[in-house]
């Protein structure tokens, strides 16, 4: 038995044409099902359901063979005894540094200052903000990361973006961005090595439906 670990939400949605490419079709939908291991029409392969950052962890330590995260995740996780194969190209979006409008960001970051960061990526924004020779006070949030600046519990926030409607809303804008994010395929060292076979094939059928994908650059 394969065991492949997703998150609810973009990134299962956007998996789900991959796998039916690859011939693989999931046989409960997740929003209405509260199963949290789904069949599929593989005898041998079946799809477990975990938080997005728990993906790595489940992959690293054999809860599942392999998984689908985001770059973003495998950075903060450190992505320690996990064979990337392949970057998927789906749920794109970026991390960037975000500040109130009236904030002077450009004066803040000269070299040798200190600021005060409000993320949930950690480790991104530290070493990020090393690169500039700028201090910087991290302040770890889950979420609801805008109200941070407009509280002033931080100068600036690191955070995913997407559309950045939601930084608009609130006022905020985007002044750097730091890295560009996508989802990448992680397997199991172990595993490989245990179910060659089977983990073979389903790593080559994400890649022939990444071949017969449309350029999503174009």
């Amino acid at each position: 038995m394969i065991t492949l670990a997703l998150s609810k939400g973009r990134i299962f949605d956007e998996t789900l044409p991959l796998l039916r490419a690859a011939g693989i079709e999931v046989l409960e939908d997740p929003e209405t099902s509260r199963k949290l291991i789904l069949a599929t029409n593989k005898a041998d392969l079946r799809v477990v359901l975990v938080r997005a950052t728990d993906v790595p962890t489940y992959v690293e330590y054999g809860g599942a063979d392999l998984g689908i995260t985001g770059r973003d995740t495998l950075i903060e996780h450190g992505g320690q005894g996990l064979y990337q194969p392949l970057d998927l190209d789906i749920a794109r979006c970026r991390i960037s540094v975000a500040v109130r409008k009236d904030f002077d960001y450009a004066s803040a970051v000269r070299q040798g200052s200190r600021l005060r960061v409000a993320t949930k990526y950690v480790a991104i924004a530290r070493d990020f903000f090393a690169t500039k020779g700028v201090h910087v006070d991290l302040i770890k949030l889950y979420g609801s990361m805008e109200l941070a600046p407009l509280t002033g519990l931080a100068d600036a926030i690191v955070d995913l973006v997407s559309t950045g409607n939601t930084l608009k809303a609130n006022d905020l804008v985007e002044v750097e961005t730091i890295m560009d994010i996508s989802a990448r395929l992680v397997v199991n060292q172990a595993a490989l090595k245990l179910k060659q076979a089977a983990l073979r094939q389903t790593i080559d059928g994400f890649a022939a439906a990444l071949r017969q994908a449309p350029d999503r650059n174009s």
